[in-house]
């Protein structure tokens, strides 16, 4: 297996904000350019990136200078919606972060990560940095300072991760005195304060204004508004194997940061590695995503919809064509190619995009 390679996107002269480096599974920042290629002939404004994600395809629109809505039904992903794409003007100045770097007398810290997850994925050292500062981030009052901050926090601890996840509890790895032929140790043994102040300055590079009243919601995709000239789909991946990649399992810890205050009731404590407890999915259920795309292009069926996925995935690739020729007269097929995606072990994948008009 490999490990995740920091990104940024090359963009045309004169496009506004500079979005952040990624180490998001399946993220499609390296596809950005391409998609909107496809779709930049299409007459359309408002938009709804149904399932953001890193955000990289709602905040390329919004670079167009399109009405974008942000959505995803993860907490954590909420906060990169509203700090990159709803927010337009707030930035988090140098005061603000040491603020946040700091403890403070006045505010009672729970060592809940310290003493709840010992050895799991951090140090003690680093498990009570992450209470601070987590607990200091929540006593923001400006929704996108919260958010720049929390997307700040969050990208510290997916840097400090091996492979970028938290689906084992594998401290180990980090923490052997073994000879490395590898270049993740740099990113480890650097402070998350270190981290922190980084990451806070690629989001406040991020911020620009295009015009428009740019908005993220938290909820599931099936229940987003039905009211806008193009609806961008990029669903969890199931494989032709049956196995689906589940970001609710690969990201529980930071939905877990999200939601501070409730986290140790949503925790499944049979798991070694304290993972949230499962939550039933149609998209990682081999069984009902056909189902489920079919729900949404019907939602969806008076917009242009846009579909990306893989080649090798359930639905196949004509499986989703045909389930998208029941709402859409016109439907194109584009191909990106043999795309290595991050951790995969196929090279045969293909991305692929449906666009129906």
């Amino acid at each position: 297996m490999g490990t995740a390679t920091i990104y940024q996107p090359t963009l045309p002269l004169g496009i506004a904000g500079k979005f952040p480096s990624t180490r998001y599974q399946g993220s499609k920042a390296k596809l950005a350019n391409w998609i909107w290629e496809q779709v930049a002939g299409l007459d359309f404004l408002t938009c709804l990136d149904a399932f953001g994600g890193t955000g990289a395809i709602g905040y390329r629109l919004k670079q167009e200078d399109k009405q974008v809505t942000y959505n995803d039904c993860l907490r954590f992903n909420y906060h990169i919606g509203l700090a990159l794409i709803e927010n337009n003007h707030t930035q988090l100045n140098h005061d603000e972060v040491e603020w946040i770097l700091q403890r403070h007398r006045d505010i009672a810290y729970h060592p809940f990560v310290e003493s709840d997850f010992t050895d799991i994925y951090f140090t003690d050292e680093e498990n009570a940095w992450i209470d601070q500062t987590i607990t200091n981030i929540r006593q923001i009052t400006d929704p996108y300072k919260l958010s720049l901050a929390f997307f700040a926090l969050c990208q510290s601890c997916i840097v400090k991760r091996p492979y970028n996840l938290f689906h084992r509890k594998n401290l180990y790895i980090r923490l052997a005195d073994v000879k490395r032929s590898f270049g993740n140790k740099n990113s480890w043994d650097k402070p998350f304060d270190e981290w922190f102040r980084i990451f806070v300055q690629e989001a406040n590079e991020a911020v620009f204004d295009n015009g428009q009243r740019n908005v993220a919601l938290n909820m599931d995709a099936a229940a987003t508004p039905n009211e806008y000239d193009i609806v961008y789909i990029d669903t969890p991946y199931i494989s032709r194997k049956g196995s689906s990649v589940d970001y609710h399992w690969y990201y529980h810890f930071l939905e877990g940061l999200a939601m501070y205050d409730t986290w140790g009731e949503m925790i499944d404590y049979s798991s070694k590695h304290l993972r949230l407890k499962a939550r039933q999915s149609e998209w990682g259920d081999k069984r009902k995503i056909h189902a489920a795309f079919d729900s949404v292009f019907r939602r969806h069926q008076d917009s242009i919809i846009v579909v990306s996925y893989r080649s090798d995935g359930i639905p196949s690739e004509r499986e989703l064509l045909h389930l998208l020729q029941r709402y859409k007269r016109h439907v194109t097929v584009r191909h990106y190619g043999e795309y290595q995606y991050v951790l995969s072990t196929n090279g045969k994948s293909r991305e692929i995009l449906l666009i129906g008009t």
